[in-house]
């Protein structure tokens, strides 16, 4: 039997909760899991909003029949094409063969392309209606959050946003499905890691996204992932407004890469004299054992960032290179940088680490310094500035 959640007299929601997925994207850790989330409207017509990824096709199928019995699906919308909203499709089709499929104009060349799907289209266009009967849709584009086909639904009758990857989360949903069902502190990391590592790149068009819908009366929020927004609609909006124009809260992120431990010793003493200097918030992460959806978690979520590396063949070592290259895709803004290193033989960690707070325009906070194999005692205390100087930014900020 399948798991039958209302949001409303005649709309579902069927979430799946994948904990066996070790990587999201073959590349995002999933130590939490992650829900793929489908939604169906039973009415006069009826319509299925998004799928899920293949492995859950049969339930989603089984879904719908028990829901619907001797009835037919009529729509199904596709917010999304990527494959883990759109992985049911051929298993929904071939269950509803005359099922008409609702898409926007770039919809399609993609659903030709991963499934040879051709007929039975129906296209809309922004702020164009589907009636199923006491229900009716309207359909809004937000391209680039984060594909260029990607469009929420709305349900002008139930106020419900079905909102395609925005305002969604890593992490399964173990029972609760509204957010008022479950413990939001659990949430609020993977929430901010799934934005700025899958949404972040795209602040501008989720800007534009967010004045677009701030006109409509919103009671739920369902995203394709992670739990039902009810209770904390401002809070979320909130989030998304202050991530996508790239705000920073006051704390110090400080990461490092060293081989030998003496760069690492360097970044401890900037931890302890960034605490004694009157930062709160300090996280330290060695790029080489943490995965840098973590480390770009919190960098999205703190003004400060402290970067430090050894030399490595005459550049930067590896693991702080590829965080670096993450850091200029996403586009990230409006940070400090403290820059620091250790080098023996010959330098090049932070000299990479300068090309690239200019190439990023984050703003030097501090004068960088290199030791020279291990850290001596005038290092230690060019250390001790750096954390004061980007205190002192921090906490003017506040003011």
């Amino acid at each position: 039997m399948a798991l039958k959640v209302k949001l409303s007299e005649r709309v579902y929601w069927l979430g799946f909760n994948d904990r066996r997925k070790h990587l999201f994207e073959n590349q995002w850790p999933l130590e939490k899991g992650v829900t793929y989330n489908a939604y169906l409207i039973d009415d006069e017509k009826t319509a299925l909003i998004d799928t899920a990824e293949a492995p859950f096709s049969g339930e989603l199928v089984d879904w719908i029949q028990e829901l619907l019995g001797e009835k037919t699906l009529d729509y199904l919308i596709i917010n999304h094409m990527e494959p883990d909203h759109s992985g049911a499709i051929k298993e929904v089709v071939q269950a509803y063969p005359n099922v008409i499929i609702v898409g926007n104009r770039k919809t399609f060349p993609i659903l030709e392309g991963f499934y040879g799907i051709t007929k039975n289209l129906h296209e809309v266009s922004e702020g164009d209606n589907l009636n199923l009967g006491k229900h009716t849709l309207q359909f809004f584009m937000i391209p680039m959050v984060h594909w260029p086909e990607s469009m929420v639904t709305y349900d002008v009758t139930d106020k419900i946003l079905f909102s395609n990857d925005a305002f969604g989360s890593f992490g399964t949903l173990n029972g609760g499905v509204f957010d008022d069902e479950l413990d939001l502190t659990c949430f609020n990391e993977e929430i901010r890691r799934y934005y700025s590592n899958i949404v972040g790149k795209y602040g501008a068009q989720v800007q534009k996204a967010l004045s677009k819908l701030s006109g409509i009366e919103i009671k739920l929020i369902a995203p394709s992932h992670g739990l039902i927004w009810r209770s904390q609609i401002p809070y979320i909006i909130e989030k998304y407004n202050n991530w996508s124009t790239h705000k920073g809260e006051p704390g110090v992120v400080v990461v490092f890469g060293s081989m030998y431990g003496n760069t690492e010793r360097m970044a401890d003493y900037i931890a302890r004299f960034l605490i004694e200097a009157g930062v709160k918030n300090v996280k330290v992460y060695d790029s080489a054992k943490t995965h840098t959806s973590y480390i770009i978690n919190d960098i999205w979520k703190y003004k400060g960032v402290i970067f430090g590396s050894c030399a490595y063949n005459g550049g930067i070592f590896p693991p702080m290179a590829h965080l670096m290259s993450d850091l200029e895709h996403y586009g990230l803004r409006e940070r400090y940088l403290g820059v620091f290193g250790s080098a023996s033989w010959g330098g090049g960690g932070v000299r990479a680490i300068t090309k690239f707070a200019d190439e990023i325009k984050w703003d030097l906070v501090g004068e960088s310094v290199e030791a020279r194999c291990a850290p001596s005692v005038s290092d230690v205390e060019r250390c001790r500035e750096i954390a004061n100087a980007m205190a002192a930014k921090l906490l003017d900020s506040k003011q």
